[in-house]
């Protein structure tokens, strides 16, 4: 998704804009992430529900970051490190050399910290993004605070529904169920205002199509096309914990990762979205 005004660059979704960094980079990167894999396989910590939500924060960071490198501010020696798809990967690196670092450490409430220092680091990267966003005299931050609210109050709504329907699934899934439906929930609505608000260009084919269904509806004069995109999401992010619920009981560590991954599908391209708003020139 990409505000008018922004000089175009690739994106942090599929299938359009990934860039292979330069093989230097792209070595360290390679070697960076067998070291800590290492350490972690040695270690084996345990991936409890908690440690996978204290990855929450570090998924705002990577978007952040991507922001930055899309606005070019991002200095230009770290700048192939924050392309799309190896953003992933860096921030990745770092939350991962964080966590072998903390379970290294005896004594440590682990998920703890880990959420907490990936909270400072998010915060620390998005007040870089609005700064270069006041900057350049482009920063907004009306529809971008709406969204958010928004999403809090739409997840709320999904999330107490889910647990009167089928309460099974929510204390299956807990607050990493939580954070899946909060994260689509942020995609859809930060894509929503987007496409209805700012008239953006959804590049990705799937987000696309659906908008393409909702815009040849008649209502789409009215209420716009973004919010079959939403229902497709928060659909799908509740069709997600209900498959889920039995697996990460049966096996919690694959339950567990699962759940993050998809997590992080939603809540780092709607971070990434709303960032985006604030900063760039809309």
């Amino acid at each position: 998704m990409l505000p008018r005004g922004l000089t175009p660059v690739p994106l942090q979704v599929l299938p359009e804009g990934l860039v292979v960094p330069p093989l230097p980079y792209l070595a360290g990167i390679v070697v960076g992430l067998a070291v800590v894999g290492g350490s972690l396989f040695r270690q084996r910590p345990a991936v409890t529900r908690r440690v996978v939500v204290a990855f929450g924060p570090w998924m705002v960071t990577g978007a952040a970051l991507h922001v930055l490198y899309q606005l070019e501010s991002a200095p230009a020696v770290v700048a192939p490190l924050l392309s799309a798809p190896t953003v992933y990967a860096t921030t990745f690196l770092v939350a991962g050399g964080v966590w072998t670092t903390l379970v290294a450490i005896e004594g440590l409430t682990v998920p703890t910290l880990l959420g907490g220092v990936g909270f400072v680091t998010a915060i620390l990267a998005s007040a870089v993004v609005l700064a270069a966003g006041a900057a350049s005299g482009s920063l907004s931050l009306q529809f971008p605070v709406l969204g958010l609210l928004l999403s809090i109050v739409f997840t709320a709504v999904v999330y107490v529904l889910v647990r009167s329907v089928r309460p099974s699934i929510t204390t299956a899934t807990g607050s990493l169920g939580a954070l899946v439906v909060f994260g689509h929930v942020l995609d859809g609505v930060s894509t929503a205002i987007g496409v209805d608000l700012f008239g953006t260009a959804e590049r990705s084919p799937i987000p696309r199509a659906i908008m393409d269904v909702a815009g040849s509806l008649p209502t789409a004069s009215v209420v716009g096309t973004g919010w079959l995109f939403v229902l497709v999401k928060v659909g799908v992010a509740v069709a997600v914990l209900a498959l889920f619920a039995d697996f990460v009981e049966e096996d919690p560590v694959q339950g567990n990762v699962g759940l993050g991954v998809v997590a992080a599908v939603g809540l780092g391209p709607g971070a990434h979205n709303l960032l985006l708003f604030a900063a760039a020139p809309i």
